[in-house]
C-alpha cells in the first residue's frame, strides 16, 4: 500500500490494522467485517493462532461455547464450518485448527503471516507533536521473513498481539534472578507437553521446580504429579510468594467454570499425595549452579532449596510495548493497562468473576483510534477469559462504525468465582460437571490427567 497523498486514499477509506491473527485479533477482523470496515491483520508467525499452538497440548478450562465468537461464526457458516459441541473442552491445538485457523482462511489475503510489526505511529507525526494529529493517518513499519522493511497505513489500530513472547522472570522483583539467564539450559517458562517422549524424558525421574501461584503453575503441578505415578523419582517442589490460604487453589467446587475449578483441585491433589511439595514466602532472588549442574533457587531470606534438576517459571507475562512507543498511551503505571481498566482488573482486588465486562470506553487511549485488547489490554493482570476479548472488539469495532449506542451496551455476562490466568489440563474430561456447594463444601471426586486418570479428592 502506498502513503496516502491528497489524491489518495482517505483516512476513513484505509483499512484497521489488526496486529496479531490470535483468537481476539481474528475475532476482532469479522467483527469489522460484519460492520464493513475493512480489516488487515499482521501476524508474526506462519499460521493464525500461532502463540496458541504453542501451547496446543494444553486443554482450556472454557468449553467450546464460551471461545468462539458469534460474528466469527457468521462469517465461517457459508463455508459449512460446523461449531463443535458447545459443552466439551477444546485444547491449544483444537482451537487452533477447528476454528481460528478455518477462519483466517476466510478473511483470506486480509490476513498477512511472517509479518512483524516494529513501529506504529501517527504519518508524519512523532509523539511530540500536536499540529494536525488526528487527522492523520496511522502508519505501521514491517518487516518480513525475508528481512524487507515496508510500510503500511491504517484509519485506526486494534493490537491483539497478546503478552506470550515475554514472560515473566523467577526473580520475584521483576527482574531475571542472579544467575537465571546462565541457567537457561534448565529453566523453561512454559507448560511443557509431557506426552512427548522427549519432553518427558527432560522431566520423569527428576526434581523439578515449579515457580507461580497460577492456572499455568495448577497444569505443570497435576500433570507431573501424573508422570510421578509411572516414573518413580519424579517430583515437584512448588515454589510459592505467598503462604498456602483457601483462595490458593482458586474457586474448587464453586467455580461457574467447572474445569478451571478442577485444576486447582488437582494442583491442590498433587500436594496432598506427595508429588509436590510447596515452599511457602520464598522469593527468588538467585539461581544457582551445584556442582553435579543442578540448580539451587536461593530465596532473599537467605533460605536455599535442596537441588533441583529443572525450574519451571510460570510467573505471568508482560506486554511489549515497545513498538508502541510513538504512540500516545494511557497506561497504569502498575499494571500496565489501560487507566480506565486497571482499576477493574487489579489482581490484588479482582478474580475473573469480579471484572465485570468493559469496551470502546475503558479501552481508549490519549491517542484516539488505536487499542490495546485481549491479553495485552490487561498488562500484567493474569484473569483474562476469551469472552471477554470477544466483548472488548465487539464494542470497538461498533465505535468505529460510529454506533456508540451498541459500543456502549454491555453483552457479555462473565462465570462467577476463581482464579483465572491460564488454561487448563492436558486431556480433561470432555464434560466435566459442576457440584454445588461454596468454596469448603464437602469434597467430591474429579477425573484428572494425562494417561490413566487418578481419582482426586478434595475440598477447599
Amino acid at each position: 500500500m502506498t502513503a496516502p497523498s491528497t489524491e489518495g486514499p482517505t483516512t476513513d477509506q484505509l483499512p484497521v490494522a489488526v496486529i496479531g491473527a490470535g483468537p481476539i485479533g481474528l475475532a476482532a477482523a469479522a467483527h469489522l467485517v460484519e460492520r464493513g470496515i475493512e480489516p488487515l491483520v499482521v501476524e508474526a508467525g506462519p499460521t493464525a493462532a500461532a502463540a496458541v499452538r504453542e501451547w496446543g497440548h494444553v486443554r482450556l478450562f472454557s468449553t467450546w461455547g464460551e471461545v468462539t465468537d458469534p460474528a466469527a461464526e457468521k462469517l465461517l457458516a457459508p463455508t459449512g464450518w460446523t461449531k463443535p459441541d458447545a459443552a466439551t473442552y477444546p485444547s491449544g491445538g483444537d482451537w487452533a485448527e477447528r476454528y481460528l485457523q478455518p477462519l483466517a482462511d476466510v478473511l483470506g489475503d486480509r490476513v498477512r503471516y511472517r509479518t512483524t510489526v516494529t513501529g506504529v505511529s501517527r504519518t508524519g507525526r512523532d509523539r511530540i507533536v500536536d499540529a494536525d494529529r488526528e487527522s492523520r493517518p496511522f502508519v505501521l513499519h514491517l518487516t518480513t521473513a525475508d528481512g524487507q522493511e515496508e510500510r503500511i497505513f491504517a484509519r485506526a489500530v486494534i493490537d491483539a498481539s497478546g503478552t506470550w513472547t515475554k514472560p515473566a522472570p523467577a526473580g520475584a522483583d521483576g527482574l531475571p534472578a542472579l544467575g537465571e539467564k546462565a541457567a537457561a539450559d534448565r529453566v523453561t517458562y512454559r507448560v511443557p507437553d509431557l506426552k512427548d517422549p522427549a519432553v518427558r524424558t527432560r522431566y520423569a525421574g527428576k526434581r523439578t521446580a515449579v515457580i507461580g501461584s497460577g492456572a499455568s503453575a495448577f497444569t505443570a503441578l497435576a500433570t507431573l504429579a501424573d508422570v510421578a505415578e509411572d516414573e518413580p523419582g519424579t517430583h515437584a517442589v512448588w515454589v510459592l510468594r505467598r503462604g498456602i490460604r483457601g483462595s490458593t487453589f482458586g474457586g474448587g467446587e464453586a467455580d461457574q467454570l467447572p474445569a478451571r475449578g478442577a485444576l486447582g483441585l488437582a494442583a491442590k491433589a498433587a500436594v496432598d499425595h506427595g508429588h509436590a511439595d510447596a515452599v511457602t514466602g520464598f522469593r527468588t532472588e538467585a539461581i544457582e549452579r551445584a556442582d553435579d549442574g543442578r540448580l539451587i533457587l536461593v530465596g532473599d531470606d537467605g533460605r536455599r532449596l535442596d537441588p533441583v534438576d529443572e525450574v519451571i517459571v510460570l510467573t505471568g507475562f508482560r506486554p511489549d510495548l515497545a513498538f508502541l512507543s510513538e504512540i500516545r498511551l494511557g497506561l497504569d503505571e502498575r499494571l500496565q493497562a489501560p487507566t480506565a481498566l486497571a482499576p477493574l482488573i487489579d489482581p490484588n482486588v479482582h478474580s475473573c468473576g469480579t471484572v465485570y465486562p468493559h469496551g470502546v470506553n475503558e479501552l481508549s487511549h490519549p491517542e484516539e483510534g488505536v487499542y490495546l485488547v485481549g491479553m495485552k489490554s490487561y498488562g500484567r493482570a493474569p484473569t483474562f477469559l476469551a469472552m471477554t476479548g470477544y466483548e472488548q472488539v465487539r464494542s470497538i469495532t461498533a465505535a468505529l462504525a460510529g454506533d456508540q449506542e451498541a459500543a456502549e451496551r454491555v453483552e457479555l455476562t462473565l462465570p462467577e468465582t476463581g482464579v483465572c490466568g491460564g488454561a487448563g489440563l492436558f486431556d480433561e474430561p470432555e464434560n466435566a460437571e459442576q457440584s454445588g456447594g461454596g468454596c469448603c463444601a464437602a469434597p467430591t471426586t474429579l477425573q484428572i490427567g494425562i494417561g490413566a486418570p487418578p481419582t482426586i479428592s478434595g475440598g477447599c
